[in-house]
């Protein structure tokens, strides 16, 4: 991998696209596991800069310069300090709403321009798209004026809140005598969790893109409780976050994240180490023992245990070694460049680790029974499980954010289709950015090195295990698979709302009607098979086919023990399907 120059795959490029779609799902897979997404090291650096520099530093410089407080480099005087914790939240949450956070940049496929966001949720007649349609005066899928004025007025109410000096409080007094920085003043908190609600029952890309699921609780926190009952009740939200996240790791699809994930970090220097990942590499893809014990023991079982000592332990060394295991457990992942890139987040983690168990600890009187009163711990317990119950118990009704499902493998994903020509009307809706394939080539990919750049996507997703049924559907469905172009949809979904997340809510059916308004495909230009998450303990995914202009055409299932032992590039043919319903009439080619 070059400094500069990504690492392209071997392969003539000319003969390359004229082979079957699985062939090359099948090299440009190996070459994913040798090579990952193949961007030049440059662009982890400008990650890392913005990680450190930009988000870290300047955030550290934030936070003390507007409490006054000693310079970043002063740790010893700031890193325990309530207010410092309270603006790093403050921060984090402008800097995921603007839109240069999580999701940003070219390994999120943000190429021309980089950041999404605020470039799209500023600007009136973008998509915008409503959690659940009972919920009045949330009609539409275009934003109005009065949507960009309650984002833009959620920016500035974050700002000022950030930039107001401390506020004196009773609590922390009599809890830390001395303290002089004192906290946020909860009444500035006020505006920012109103219109986090408010903007987050007419558009859930923008509440979901600040990440409103873990921020919005804090914030509410900061607002209403006293000291001691606060830090308690962060304590017990990043374990939820943490156990949440460890629980949804449980069942067949995490295994398949590992090998992508180990493959796709420039932190791992050898290639024989990646393709330890894989059974037998390049024959059988399928995880190996060694990334299996690394998801289960590395990922489930530390992301379970650590979590609850941290919550519960009033022994000092335990509790500074599950401090020390989890922070590298997030550097772990910023050193993997993951494709949504949560860089922003697992730093803040790191820190809300260090500050919440160590800067307050147990044995201070920091437990979860010493709440008051005591019961108060079980009540917010109570509320912070609702959303991770439901949406693993009906995924169809939460996203897999609130659900506490990130980076599981058990994702809502799809895959789109589009007949020659067809992609090019995807320009023709009210976005900030062109369509990917022009996007590449503007950054330089030459044709056709660009077109083989994003065929890359689909092989990455096809190591994963709703790949191989997303793929098997369209096999099914699609006698001219092999002279349409495919394309991943969290990619695709990028170009068009501005974020993604690993959320394959963001490109179901209400968007493809919100596309369809514009695009104005006609009926088997565009044919998208996309899949709802596993629901916990059912074995099956329901999948859906859509036809852009005609809706829905088919729905169905798969086992996903199918998919899971299926490879990659389906060598023994589609993995087996149950349809359930099939549209009247339905043609243009698509199986009956």
């Amino acid at each position: 991998m070059g400094f500069i120059k990504p690492d392209l795959p071997s392969v003539d490029p000319t003969t390359f696209l004229q082979q079957p779609l699985m062939e090359r799902v099948r090299i440009l897979g190996a070459d994913w596991a040798e090579n990952g997404f193949g961007s030049p090291k440059m662009v982890h650096c400008i990650y890392l800069l913005k990680v450190f520099g930009l988000y870290a530093i300047g955030g550290i410089t934030i936070a003390t310069l507007t409490s006054g407080l000693p310079a970043f480099w002063h740790v010893a005087q700031w890193w325990n300090q309530p207010i410092v914790y309270q603006k790093a939240i403050l921060w984090t949450v402008l800097v995921e709403v603007i839109g240069i956070g999580g999701s940003w940049g070219p390994l999120a496929g943000k190429v021309k321009p980089m950041t999404g966001g605020i470039w799209f949720w500023a600007r009136m007649g973008t998509i915008r798209l409503r959690p659940w349609t009972w919920v009045p005066l949330t009609s539409g899928s275009r934003r109005t004026a009065v949507d960009v004025l309650l984002y833009l007025a959620l920016l500035a109410s974050i700002v000022v809140a950030l930039v107001m000096p401390g506020a004196q409080s009773d609590s922390l007094s009599a809890a830390v005598p001395g303290n002089a920085t004192g906290v946020v003043a909860p009444a500035l908190l006020a505006a920012p969790i109103v219109l986090l609600i408010i903007i987050g029952l007419r558009d859930k890309i923008v509440f979901l893109g600040a990440r409103g699921e873990q921020y919005l609780p804090a914030l509410t926190f900061f607002a209403v409780l006293p000291f001691v009952d606060m830090i308690i009740a962060c304590k017990i939200l990043i374990v939820v976050v943490w156990v949440g996240a460890g629980f949804s790791k449980f069942g067949k699809h995490f295994s398949n994240v590992i090998p992508p994930m180990i493959s796709n970090s420039p932190a791992v220097p050898f290639t024989w180490i990646k393709r330890l990942h894989y059974r037998d590499f390049p024959h059988d893809m399928k995880p190996s023992r060694v990334a299996t014990v690394m998801a289960h023991v590395g990922g489930t079982f530390v992301e379970i245990a650590a979590p609850l000592v941290l919550l519960l332990s009033t022994t000092q060394w335990l509790t500074v070694a599950a401090v020390a295991l989890m922070v590298c457990f997030h550097l772990f992942i910023v050193s993997t460049f993951p494709l949504a890139v949560p860089l922003e987040w697992n730093i803040l983690f790191c820190y809300a680790t260090v500050f919440l168990f160590l800067g307050f600890p147990a044995w201070h009187g920091y437990a979860p029974w010493n709440m008051s009163p005591p019961w108060l711990a079980l009540v917010i317990l109570a509320a912070l499980l609702f959303f991770p119950v439901l949406g693993n118990i009906r995924p169809d009704k939460i996203s897999f954010l609130p659900s506490m499902r990130q980076y599981a493998g058990n994702w809502a994903s799809a895959l789109w289709t589009f007949t020659p020509g067809a992609e090019e009307k995807l320009n023709r809706v009210t976005r900030s950015a062109t369509n990917q394939i022009d996007q590449f080539e503007g950054a330089g990919y030459e044709i056709p090195w660009n077109e083989i750049v994003l065929q890359k996507t689909i092989a990455w997703r096809s190591l994963h295990s709703q790949g191989r049924g997303l793929f098997s559907v369209l096999l099914r469905n699609l006698p001219d698979i092999e002279s349409r172009t495919v394309r991943e949809a969290e990619f695709l979904c990028n170009s068009i709302i501005g974020f993604n997340f690993g959320e394959g809510h963001f490109h179901n059916e209400d968007m493809i009607a919100a596309v369809q308004d514009e695009a104005q495909f006609l009926p088997g230009e565009c044919v998208i098979a996309w899949v709802e998450s596993e629901a916990f303990g059912s074995g099956v995914q329901h999948y859906k086919l859509i036809d852009a202009a005609l809706g829905v055409i088919e729905r169905g299932t798969w086992r996903v023990a199918d998919a899971v032992e299926a490879q990659p590039w389906l060598p023994d043919g589609p993995i087996a399907t149950h349809v359930d319903w099939v549209r009247p009439g339905r043609g243009h080619g698509a199986r009956t």
